[in-house]
């Protein structure tokens, strides 16, 4: 197969861009011609060297890094971005199978949907977030610090002010979404999700369009190792940005309340308010092999305390692989992959809950069998990037299939 893939940017850098740039590898390696269409312009992950991969690149600004007011035009519709697109599309020298969309809310707009179903291509959009239904992307409220309860673009979505930006970015995040479900209209369009929960809340939010549903897990790429010992660690880690709605401040909390120091690798708005604390040590970011070497020397457990419905984060199955024990919200994603009580705990992200699940750490022999059950739960069934791209092409396969008559939809 051809496989187009097409995303905003070209490093792994968040999420949803380390997926994309790491399935078109996986394909590649599986023996799938990949294009990777890269859409604002800057550098590209080593990853994308591979001599089935070629790397477009449409040369597209940041909306936030455009004046005000063409940020917000081409917030809603980016007509030019939407032509460059075509334009890259019709000059393949094979035309594509099928096009895999990560990202397009920073430079690509609504407009891309109708260039692509304009070239009878299939379409399927992974949900790394909630952008597809919610105005914000996460569905939670930053002005009451909680997950969101509304009913997107109804009247109290339109004036709840939940943003966490500004009320111009909501103002335009609405009109976006607005826009988007027209282009959608009358349309039908497969999406996979990177968690069974992703499943149940996003299904829920976009029953007004026509969707075809799918689960693929993220692939994780851990080399295999001798597990962690958890019992050697000094303190509960933090891995990711330091903000509020990821529950940043919970962990310095929580470890305060169950005497134990808490590392932070990352950075963020929280991060003077965290050096502030007493027992709380900042690192900034850092390369993911020194991420992985400090979170294997120091970690009793990771910490994934999210406030808002994520989908992941990927921070919880790279630190399962490594054979160190997960403490996660009940609000992510990647909490349905802890046994809780076996290879980590799923709580509520409460101050109390999370400091309750740090005192259980407590006990080497305790900790030491949680990582141990946790490496060996993991790579039972590993999420591979062999794993992920085996995946995929089994959707892409039911997807055609189902478009020539000769499968059914998932």
């Amino acid at each position: 197969m051809h496989i187009v893939i097409l995303a905003e940017f070209a490093v792994a850098s968040g999420g949803a861009e380390k997926v994309a740039v790491e399935s078109a590898r996986g394909l590649a390696e599986a023996g799938h011609a990949v294009t990777y269409v890269q859409a604002i312009d800057g550098p590209a992950d080593a990853l994308l060297d591979h001599p089935g991969i070629a790397r477009l690149t449409l040369n597209n600004a940041d909306i936030w890094d455009r004046p005000a007011h063409r940020a917000a035009l081409s917030g809603v519709w980016d007509g030019p971005s939407a032509t460059r697109l075509g334009a890259a599309l019709d000059a393949l020298p094979v035309r594509p199978d099928l096009v895999h969309l990560h990202q397009w809310t920073r430079s690509l707009s609504p407009s891309v949907f109708p260039v692509l179903f304009a070239r009878g291509l299939p379409v399927v959009v992974t949900l790394h977030d909630y952008f597809m239904a919610c105005p914000n992307g996460v569905y939670y409220r930053f002005d009451r610090a909680a997950p969101c309860a509304l009913t997107p673009l109804s009247p109290a979505c339109l004036a709840a002010r939940c943003d966490g930006r500004s009320r111009l970015h909501k103002l335009v995040r609405v009109g976006r979404n607005a826009v988007l479900r027209t282009a959608l209209r009358g349309r039908s369009l497969d999406v996979i999700h990177v968690c069974d929960a992703g499943v149940a809340r996003m299904g829920g939010l976009l029953g007004h369009l026509d969707l075809t549903h799918h689960r693929v897990d993220n692939p994780v790429r851990v080399a295999r190792t001798g597990p962690a010992d958890p019992a050697r660690g000094d303190a509960v880690v933090y891995v990711g940005r330091l903000t509020r709605e990821k529950g940043a401040d919970l962990v310095a909390a929580a470890a305060a309340r169950a005497g134990l120091p808490a590392l932070f690798i990352g950075a963020g708005p929280l991060e003077a308010e965290l050096r502030a604390r007493a027992r709380v040590e900042v690192l900034g970011w850092r390369s993911p092999e020194a991420v992985w070497e400090t979170v294997r020397a120091r970690a009793r457990a990771l910490v994934a305390p999210s406030r808002w419905y994520e989908t992941g984060p990927l921070t919880v199955y790279e630190a399962l692989a490594h054979g160190v024990p997960v403490i996660a919200s009940v609000r992510a994603g990647a909490a349905e992959r802890i046994v809780d009580g076996v290879t980590g705990f799923v709580v509520e992200p409460e101050v109390e809950a999370l400091a309750g699940a740090m005192r259980r750490l407590s006990d080497d022999s305790g900790v030491r069998a949680l990582g141990r059950a946790a490496s060996e739960r993991y790579w039972a069934a590993p999420t591979t990037l062999a794993a992920h791209a085996e995946a995929l092409g089994d959707v892409y396969a039911r997807i055609l299939g189902v478009r020539t008559g000769i499968g059914r939809a998932a």
